[in-house]
C-alpha cells in the first residue's frame, strides 16, 4: 500500500505545531532593559533632567506595551530592575512627565503590578 504525501506530511506537521509555543510574550524583560537603559544615570542620580536617548526609550517602550498583558510583563521588568538600580524616587516619578509621555508602569520597586490594566 502506497502512502500519500498528504497522509506522510500530517502527523508531521500536527508534531511540529505541537512543539511551537502557544503563546510568546510580546515583550521581553531584555526589550524593557534595553529601552531605559539611558536612563539609568537619571534614575540613580536624581538630579537635571533625562537624556532625549532616555526619553525616546521611554516614548519606544510605552509605544510597545499596547494590552494589558504586555503593560503588566513590563511592569514586572520595571519592578525588578529597580530593585537592582534602586532609583531615585523623585527622578523614577518624573521621568514620564520629563519626557513628555505616561509610562504603562512607574519606575518603583513597590508597585503592585497585578493592578496595571
Amino acid at each position: 500500500m502506497k502512502l500519500s504525501t498528504p497522509a506522510v506530511l500530517a502527523p508531521t506537521i500536527l508534531v511540529l505545531l505541537l512543539l511551537i509555543p502557544a503563546t510568546e510574550a510580546a515583550i521581553k524583560c531584555s526589550d524593557v532593559v534595553k529601552a531605559l537603559t539611558p536612563c539609568v544615570n537619571y534614575l540613580k542620580n536624581g538630579n537635571g533632567t533625562p537624556t532625549s536617548a532616555c526619553c525616546n526609550g521611554a516614548n519606544k517602550l510605552n509605544s510597545l506595551a499596547t494590552t494589558s498583558s504586555d503593560r503588566q510583563t513590563v511592569c514586572s521588568c520595571l519592578k525588578t530592575a529597580a530593585q537592582n538600580i534602586n532609583p531615585n524616587d523623585a527622578a523614577a516619578k518624573a521621568l514620564p512627565g520629563s519626557c513628555g509621555i505616561t509610562l504603562p508602569s512607574p519606575v518603583s520597586k513597590t508597585v503592585d503590578c497585578s493592578k496595571i490594566s
